[in-house]
């Protein structure tokens, strides 16, 4: 690691001690930085600083670092995950970057999510919007064989693209309207695919709007935001078939 250049990053990073706190930017160095660091071993770096000068680090959300959990959630440089294509925070590498750069670092910016503190916002109106109906609930005994349920491939393909959505809430932070639907019409769209998850599909999508909407999530204006967003490419064509499933569950 010697060996390779290092860079030196001013940060402008949001510091809020707490959600009535009203919050502002601070100015940080980062100092021998390399392009083989990752966005959050930066911030790792920055937080050994802090430390060592006796002041508190930069509070941040992060878990697995392998891109598939989606706790990194951070606005760099206006642009959630930081706007590199179908690319995590964790995933993000200095490369990106180059000596001398100025980078701005904020939280999630939702009404639906709170601020806890610094970087970190509450993001369990997801989780709400889930257990409004994200499941099925029915009893079907043992798991049965792979093969058992006969699935056309395309459907099954649907299915799996809606089904790697990892919840991070990119998408909500990305819209201008504050709008969790991109997330929302991958849960409702991955079940009401599959056999096993039409039997509830009415009820799903009427609950999961529902929930939606008291959590304080905006409306879809077809901004295209959130998919550019997404760090696993969610298509917005899942949206339009949330809307269809809620159109026909109004007739069912």
């Amino acid at each position: 690691m010697s060996d390779h250049k290092t860079m030196t990053l001013t940060l402008i990073v949001w510091r809020q001690k707490n959600a009535s706190d009203p919050g502002k930017f601070e100015t940080y160095t980062a100092r021998d930085i390399t392009e083989h660091h990752s966005f959050l071993e930066m911030l790792d770096c920055v937080n050994e600083d802090l430390i060592h000068d006796g002041k508190e680090p930069i509070v941040f959300d992060h878990d697995c670092r392998e891109g598939i959990c989606g706790m990194c959630s951070q606005v760099i440089n206006g642009a959630p995950h930081g706007g590199q294509e179908r690319t995590t925070v964790c995933q993000l590498h200095m490369r990106k970057f180059k000596d001398g750069d100025t980078i701005y670092i904020e939280p999630w910016r939702a009404r639906a999510f709170p601020i806890i503190k610094d970087l970190i916002v509450d993001r369990s109106a997801l989780d709400t919007v889930i257990q409004a109906g994200g499941y099925t609930s029915c009893h079907t005994g043992g798991v049965a064989d792979g093969n058992a349920i006969l699935i056309p491939k395309p459907v099954a393909d649907e299915a799996m693209d809606a089904a790697e959505c990892i919840g991070c809430g990119a998408c909500v932070a990305g819209c201008p309207n504050g709008a969790a639907m991109l997330f929302t019409g991958a849960k409702v769209s991955q079940l009401a695919l599959l056999p096993q998850g039409k039997a509830e599909a009415a009820a799903r999508v009427t609950a999961m709007t529902k929930a939606m909407a008291e959590c304080g999530f905006g409306n879809c204006t077809n901004h295209y935001e959130c998919q550019a967003a997404c760090p696993k490419g969610i298509n917005v064509k899942f949206i339009a078939r949330m809307n269809r499933e809620f159109l026909k569950a109004q007739f069912a």
